[in-house]
């Protein structure tokens, strides 16, 4: 069974940093691309980050230059590096397996606001 948990959310003031995490199991977690995405508060998912099996890594116009994707495929683990965090970013932020967008974790929460 595929599971993924993320963690590491909370408050942080804008021009704050957070570094969110997802353990993975009950797959193969180095012969996977994963992504992170997000949903803010009345609005659809939206595709923030990824990284390929090989370390590759892309990122939306939107966080370029502040969110740093990672994995630690010793340990099952994706990361998501976020700096300079602005109100906009405000979301409930998911890991997911691949491209799919059902099979992602229960999501943590990131709050910007002063």
């Amino acid at each position: 069974e595929v599971q993924l948990v993320e963690s590491g959310g909370g408050l942080v003031q804008p021009g704050g940093s957070l570094r969110l995490s997802c353990a993975a199991s009950g797959f193969s977690f180095s012969s996977y691309l994963m992504r992170w995405v997000r949903q803010a508060p009345g609005k659809g998912l939206e595709w923030v980050s990824l990284i390929n099996t090989g370390g590759m890594t892309t990122y939306a116009d939107s966080v370029k230059g502040r969110f740093t994707i990672s994995r630690d495929n010793a340990k099952n683990t994706l990361y998501l590096q976020m700096n300079s965090l602005k109100p906009e970013d405000t979301a409930v932020y998911y890991c997911t397996k691949g491209t799919s967008w059902s099979e992602r974790g229960q999501g943590t929460q990131v709050t910007v606001s002063s």
